[in-house]
């Protein structure tokens, strides 16, 4: 990639059709099976669901259902005004608050014309945002580092949180700013010191998040600790949508990719990471508790600006796009 990209007017959003559930033959309820865990003993709701938060007009942030990738929303508020505004909330309610959405998805009641609304992170205020770091072989390899024999964790500020399509703040205190799409998944239920064999329990969905990075803060400044360089605002983009668990047969085998002004950049597949989510559910929760509404980004794979022959980093004007398999695409102009 050149460092004099030129910007492009548009980037297509990346549109699927709607997510059809994964059937097992023992059962009709939807159920899944994960890479490195074992399948849950709990019988997930049938079919899949695409959770968002949004804004409509002048009202305050709600929650909702998409339709499908880009498409009509569900009112979840207005299809039943006792659930709660924000997602962490409404996650925090469980299997109750889950019901009502499938509910709201069979009724065809409350839906909203895409038009009409703003797509916000799907969840905005999280307790923790929790980060792994070379978690990609191929990522390791481009950076001539050894294979991590246990998770590096990080994290960043839940203030850096940004929405799928919102502007990114280029800091005047960074001249490296820099890319990185990264699988995030989402707690849904509380636990510590989880087994692998439960962790998916744990797991309401998953969500594409850009992990962006000032790369002087990172390595160079703040006594080269990363947590700076990580936080700063707008700095971590989520969504579109989580989309719940059983409608992903297998999230570690889901094509994922970052576009700088339309050229790929990053191109790997989450088969790629070393320690699956299973695996990360189980280390994390030794030493922290994990609350619904927690939000885990799972490494970024090879081809970040940084570690080029010649490093190249974002300016202001750029659109990033990361997308994942099954999952949609996020983009955000740096301004």
């Amino acid at each position: 990639m050149s460092q004099s990209r030129g910007r492009v007017s548009a980037l297509s959003r990346h549109r699927r059709a709607p997510c059809r559930p994964v059937r097992a033959a023992a059962t009709p309820d939807c159920q899944s099976r994960w890479a490195g865990g074992t399948e849950s003993g709990a019988t997930p709701l049938a079919g899949a669901m695409r959770l968002v938060q949004f804004r409509a007009g002048a009202a305050g942030p709600r929650i909702g259902l998409e339709e499908r990738d880009g498409g009509n929303v569900i009112d979840l508020n207005a299809f039943d005004p006792s659930l709660p505004t924000t997602m962490r909330e409404f996650l925090e309610q469980g299997d109750a608050a889950l019901a009502i959405a499938r509910k709201a998805q069979e009724s065809g009641q409350h839906v909203l014309p895409r038009a009409q609304v703003t797509l916000l992170a799907p969840i905005t205020r999280p307790g923790k945002v929790i980060c792994v770091g070379m978690n990609y072989a191929d990522h390791c390899r481009e950076q001539n580092v050894d294979i991590p024999q246990e998770p590096i964790i990080f994290s960043k500020f839940p203030s850096a949180i940004n929405g799928p399509f919102d502007e990114i703040i280029y800091p005047a205190e960074s001249n490296e700013v820099d890319w990185e799409v990264e699988l995030a998944f989402v707690i849904g239920k509380k636990g510590k010191h989880i087994k692998e064999a439960a962790a998916m329990d744990h797991v309401v969905g998953f969500m594409v998040a850009h992990d962006v990075t000032a790369r002087d803060w990172q390595l160079k400044r703040n006594g080269k600790q990363w947590l700076l360089g990580k936080s700063f605002d707008t700095f971590c983009p989520l969504g579109p949508a989580i989309v719940t668990k059983d409608c992903v047969p297998d999230p570690h085998k889901l094509g994922i990719r970052c576009k700088v002004n339309g050229e790929l950049v990053q191109n790997s597949n989450t088969s790629h990471m070393i320690f699956k989510t299973p695996v990360l559910v189980a280390w994390i929760s030794r030493f922290s508790t994990l609350y619904p509404g927690d939000v885990v980004l799972t490494g970024t794979p090879p081809g970040v600006g940084f570690s080029r022959k010649s490093p190249v980093f974002l300016k202001r004007g750029d659109v990033v796009q990361c997308e994942i398999d099954e999952l949609g695409a996020i983009q955000n102009k740096l301004v």
